[in-house]
């Protein structure tokens, strides 16, 4: 694994690049406010634009290090907004893998875009950051995400029973994965 950090990637209808600070409304407005976007993730809504400010500051810091990973998902017809992130949010240096996470706001749920970012981030992973195995998973309540992970090539490999926790609680967790000489046949 040769850490690159996180470089915009360009695709068809996307740019994901790096998060700024002025962000921080759209991030609030699009989806990190909404209880239905993080029904199944493990951090909280957003209470106020404050703390988005917060995280961003975070993460704007911890773009000089060269193995953070973390987008702002651009719909090109939208102008430069974020609609969502996506990311690698741990990594196992020695296994050679990384874990993604992303969401995205509700109004643009189910048109695609989640899954072409995935796309985009497996193929830069694998084809540049030199990774063998791409992983996630996703909370079997929310078969729309295994869906996004599915048509990204990845393989459902299993669901690990009362073995996490998200916003609802302790969960169950189906894991997902692809590896690079799957990805490259």
């Amino acid at each position: 694994m040769k850490n690159l950090g996180t470089k915009t990637i360009e695709t068809e209808r996307l740019i994901l690049r790096k998060f700024k600070i002025e962000d921080a409304e759209a991030m609030y407005k699009n989806w990190v406010s909404d209880e239905e976007v993080t029904k199944f993730l493990t951090w909280p809504p957003h209470s106020s634009v404050e703390v988005t400010k917060t995280i961003l500051k975070d993460w704007v810091d911890n773009y000089k290090e060269d193995d953070f990973y973390q987008w702002a998902i651009i719909l090109k017809e939208n102008g430069d907004e974020p609609i969502g992130s996506i990311s690698v949010v741990d990594k196992n240096e020695k296994a050679n893998m990384v874990h993604i996470g992303y969401c995205i706001g509700r109004k643009w749920w189910n048109t695609g875009v989640t899954s072409e970012a995935l796309k985009a981030l497996i193929n830069y992973l694998i084809k540049e950051v030199g990774v063998n195995r791409v992983e996630a998973r996703h909370d079997p309540n929310n078969p729309n995400s295994g869906k996004v992970m599915m048509k990204c090539g990845m393989k459902y490999e299993g669901t690990m029973r009362q073995a996490d926790t998200n916003n609802q609680g302790i969960c169950d967790y189906s894991m997902y994965g692809i590896l690079a000489k799957e990805y490259l046949e």
